[in-house]
């Protein structure tokens, strides 16, 4: 079998904050600044003829919103809708602040609406201090929890204000912006119910948190499902991807937009096959998700890398033993260790 072609990046530089580079007719590529080590997001703004539609709206920060109300004043058409493809605070933050600002509709998935509901009044299962007694359980050290104790909901920290209302969105549901039509692809693994859009027309994914060209998307597994298997959910769903044309160009919510679909996605399930192999191969005794922080991350973590760094080592090994490589016992102290099956 012949390899993926590598990928190709058509364009050399990115948008300064503020301002618009057109990517095809009709969709711009905005660059806004994030305030952590993933120091950008990609978003985009659709030519709707007499209006513009936006897909993600930035982390709630007034710089952000400064930035909006440049590229808006030139511009100078309504914004009518903002498609949200996922509830993180980057992709959510300034949705509710932005539509009221111009009487837009926010449009997401449900999946989408009700976690980031969950996430920002802590509900059951993803309260800090459910999230920390899940760590524990799973053998982080007490230092740790206690950072992420004094952290308190980051989740709000980047999303000032909860939208209260949406128009929702559907898997294969057909959106006609301009002159083209987008059609919505969940996908899973990442965030409940995450919205791609792809325009067969014009050859374009936009595809969030999805598909990214440089780094690997977080996928955390959570108290409120503590054996979950988000990973197993992922793959399914970059198959899916897979089978859109390798030509597409893919306009990622993180690094350069790119070409080379095929190779992305082998790439990505190679890396999540290494580190389950890694795992695999650390488990000949029970081990936990805190004691195995370092076989994944083999370097310092902060506290708030320390919390996806922990979700992503649980799902990994949720995983495993749903695959039946690894199974899990829990002993006598009440954690959860996973053992590779003879």
């Amino acid at each position: 079998m012949n390899a993926p072609a590598p990928l190709l990046y058509p364009f050399n530089d990115a948008p300064a904050p503020g301002h618009t580079t057109a990517v095809a007719p009709g969709v711009g590529w905005l660059r806004m600044p994030l305030p952590f080590a993933l120091n950008h997001i990609n978003l985009w703004l659709l030519d709707d003829g007499p209006a513009v539609v936006a897909v993600d709206s930035g982390f709630g920060l007034e710089d952000i919103k400064h930035c909006w109300e440049q590229v808006l004043e030139a511009d100078g058409r309504p914004l009518r809708d903002i498609i949200i493809t996922h509830c993180h605070p980057d992709h959510l933050g300034l949705a509710t602040w932005l539509a009221a600002r111009n009487g837009a509709t926010l449009h997401m998935t449900l999946g989408e609406y009700l976690g980031g509901h969950a996430l920002w009044h802590g509900l059951p299962g993803y309260a800090v201090d459910e999230t920390v007694a899940y760590f524990r359980r799973n053998g982080l050290d007490e230092a740790r929890l206690d950072a992420l104790t004094a952290r308190g909901n980051g989740y709000r920290a980047g999303i000032p204000q909860m939208p209260s209302s949406f128009h929702r969105l559907f898997d294969g549901d057909l959106l006609t912006i301009g002159k083209n039509e987008w059609q919505v692809l969940a996908g899973y693994g990442h965030s409940p119910e995450h919205a791609s859009l792809y325009c067969e027309d014009l050859g374009i994914l936009i595809s969030g948190d999805m598909l990214l060209p440089r780094i690997s998307t977080n996928i955390s597994a959570y108290a409120a499902m503590p054996y979950d298997d988000p990973l197993g959910c992922f793959l399914d769903s970059l198959q899916r991807l897979r089978n859109l044309p390798d030509d597409t160009l893919v306009l990622p919510s993180h690094g350069m937009p790119f070409r080379g679909i095929q190779a992305r996605v082998a790439q990505l399930v190679e890396h999540h096959r290494e580190r389950c192999a890694v795992l695999v191969d650390a488990c000949t005794t029970p081990r936990t998700a805190g004691e195995l922080l370092g076989t994944l991350f083999p370097r310092e973590l902060d506290t708030h890398q320390t919390l996806f760094a922990m979700g992503e080592a649980i799902a990994h090994l949720n995983h495993l033993a749903k695959q039946g490589e690894l199974r899990r016992v829990e002993g006598e102290d009440g954690l959860n260790r996973y053992v590779k099956n003879s």
